[in-house]
């Protein structure tokens, strides 16, 4: 890392089950009462809570006297503002990293697993002990980094939203979405006008996810990205015949410049990232909005 500015770690981590619990209920009591009624026991959440902190704990110590910090929530991403000379390092289950990912700009981010063995630990590939070791190795620009390519959606006024798992463009409510479907960059553009429950782009990382759940039920779903292969794989939900609304263009891939164009023919169609509803774009009736790769945007520390 390069600038006059010494580094400043940001650790992001999100709400354990027991805080959200006590944040309803209260009490531990009162908890423990709401889980045996459903067959379980806050031993066991109590348990991941403690693995949490001890990450936390960990990664807190790792951090050298002389650097600035900086701690945020999950939900309050959205209106927090990174620095270039931030590292971020992401404290809890792999979506994690996906939900940060989509506000950099390049920055590093060391993903922490707290449970190994629970989590699949794609994106969050360190444990908390490897955080001292790895942070001036990032500092000094010697760490291994694995670029990932992400998914991008730019509406024609030039409002702007990216994902590292996929992005979804649909009605706001998941019911019928009526719009017009082009398809270019191979010489041939497309277009076909569809009514579906929605349209999900994603990338090599995400295929693993939300797009893995849509192709098993599709006999011949167009292969997927490797994670770092700068190509999208698309796939319409539920697309609807009519006699003015088709289903042939319903999945495809997407290589290099290629880009998916929908053209919203109904009104409450939103499109927002790695399942953030609350941060997403909203596409008026007549509006257009550009799906295409947005290669590099996350640079994935190496343990």
């Amino acid at each position: 890392m390069s600038g006059t500015l010494t580094p400043r770690v940001v650790v992001v981590r999100r709400r354990s089950e027991l805080e959200e619990l006590l944040a309803r209920h209260g009490t531990r009591a009162a908890a423990q009462w709401y889980l045996r009624a459903r067959g379980r026991d806050l031993a066991e959440v109590v348990d991941r809570h403690e693995a949490l902190q001890t990450a936390l704990t960990a990664v807190g110590a790792a951090v050298p006297a002389d650097w600035r910090r900086g701690t945020v929530d999950r939900d309050d991403l959205p209106r927090f503002l990174f620095g270039p000379e931030d590292v971020i390092v992401a404290v809890g289950p792999d979506g994690l990293v996906a939900n940060v990912a989509k506000y950099l700009t390049g920055q590093p981010v060391v993903g922490v697993d707290p449970e190994p063995g629970r989590n699949a630990g794609v994106l969050v590939r360190c444990t908390g002990d490897q955080v001292a070791a790895l942070l001036p190795a990032v500092a000094a620009g010697t760490a291994p980094l694995r670029h990932r390519a992400m998914v991008r959606a730019t509406l024609d006024d030039g409002q702007e939203l990216v994902g590292l798992n996929e992005v979804y463009v649909g009605h706001s409510s998941h019911q019928s979405a009526r719009y017009l479907l082009d398809v270019g960059g191979d010489g041939r553009p497309r277009q076909e006008r569809q009514s579906s429950s929605g349209v999900v782009v994603g990338t090599g990382t995400g295929a693993t996810g939300w797009c893995a759940s849509i192709a098993r039920d599709r006999s011949a779903a167009v292969p997927p990205p490797a994670p770092q292969e700068p190509a999208l794989c698309w796939y319409v939900r539920e697309a609807w015949p009519s006699p003015v609304t088709g289903v042939e263009l319903v999945a495809g891939r997407l290589d290099g410049t290629d880009a998916l164009e929908l053209t919203a023919e109904s009104d409450g169609l939103v499109a927002f990232a790695d399942g953030l509803e609350a941060d997403r774009l909203t596409l008026r009736w007549g509006q257009r909005v550009r799906l295409d790769v947005a290669p590099g945007r996350l640079a994935l520390v190496e343990p």
